[in-house]
């Protein structure tokens, strides 16, 4: 069976989720190996990749990678691809997955598709899903030249745990000067709030021009407290100073595609509805019946959503007790 590349998405070596669902569908197209670069590497991080179906995992433990922009990355995951002859490369689809994913895409001459929600095998390669349009579209694709590089949404798939072998495999890797031009100067980490990454959660809970002020997002935030989920915020939210920017969900914002979207006076501009359109569930609580949200909700609430949402979040508190 070929080998599938997935890119490992870890914190100073603490894999995160998105990786396991990488495993998960490179799983189904191939036989699943690991791409760890930069430090943080340990033996946990080794076990817990082949306890999601890494049959190895590459090892390219070099400063540059951390130093630098994502240049590096890009070079050092070319290196593992030209020596592992891969089927297919599954990165995530973040802002650094994806410019890795597209500078990969030139160094190897190969096709990339990014943004997808679901990844299959045929007899022309792996298939990769994705929406377009705003979402109003759904469209298969398949790389026609080179390895296939897909980049994949976060939650697009159900993790399984399959045991591999983690075979671990180093890889030296020397960077062009080029690709350390660009340097990083400072890393300052975000205050933590306690709730899961927006791109990653789950669950998550927006809130648009409806609310009125920024004071008000406190309701939402009790809500997203309550279902242990991620605020968002509308595009007219985060224009109007409401609420920061790496919250905005929508097509100039993050694109998200968690279990369960709650949209809490959000009208459903096409802009916002192209970032969460692909949601499995979505329930939207707006006073206007005529708002264009309820044309994607699988659930609608018509009414006030200052007694609506209240209400909602004191009982999901009281269920939990």
């Amino acid at each position: 069976m070929a080998e599938v590349l997935v890119l490992v998405d870890h914190i100073d070596g603490s894999v995160r989720k998105p990786t396991f669902e990488l495993l998960t569908l490179a799983n189904r197209i191939g036989e699943p190996s690991a791409v760890f670069l930069g430090a943080g590497y340990s033996e946990d991080a080794r076990k817990t990749l082949a306890d999601h179906g890494a049959e190895k995992v590459y090892v390219v433990d070099s400063a540059d990678v951390t130093d630098y922009l994502v240049a590096p990355s890009a070079e050092a995951l070319a290196a593992v691809v030209a020596q592992s002859s891969p089927a297919a490369v599954l990165l995530v689809s973040s802002q650094d997955g994806k410019e890795i994913a597209a500078r990969l895409a030139v160094k190897t001459n190969s096709g990339l598709i990014t943004d997808a929600t679901d990844v299959e095998a045929s007899d022309k390669g792996p298939v990769a899903t994705a929406s377009a349009f705003a979402a109003s579209w759904k469209v298969s694709s398949v790389a026609t030249s080179g390895t296939p590089i897909i980049t994949v949404k976060p939650n697009s798939a159900d993790v399984t745990e399959v045991a591999g072998a983690g075979t671990e495999v180093r890889v030296d890797v020397s960077f062009s000067d080029l690709a350390k031009s660009a340097k990083v100067s400072d890393v300052r980490p975000r205050a933590a709030s306690g709730r899961p990454d927006l791109g990653e959660a789950s669950i998550v809970v927006s809130g648009g021009r409806g609310l009125g002020g920024a004071e008000n997002f406190a309701v939402v935030e009790a809500l997203a407290d309550a279902l242990g989920g991620a605020v968002g915020a509308s595009r007219a939210a985060v224009d109007a100073g409401w609420y920061p920017h790496p919250f905005q969900v929508g097509q100039t914002g993050k694109t998200v595609s968690p279990q369960v979207y709650i949209a809490v006076g959000i009208s459903g501009a096409i802009q916002h509805r192209a970032g969460m359109q692909t949601s499995k569930n979505i329930i939207a609580i707006n006073k206007d019946n005529e708002a264009p949200i309820f044309e994607l909700a699988d659930l609608g609430i018509v009414g006030d959503l200052f007694k609506v949402v209240p209400q909602l979040t004191e009982e999901i508190i009281k269920r939990k007790s």
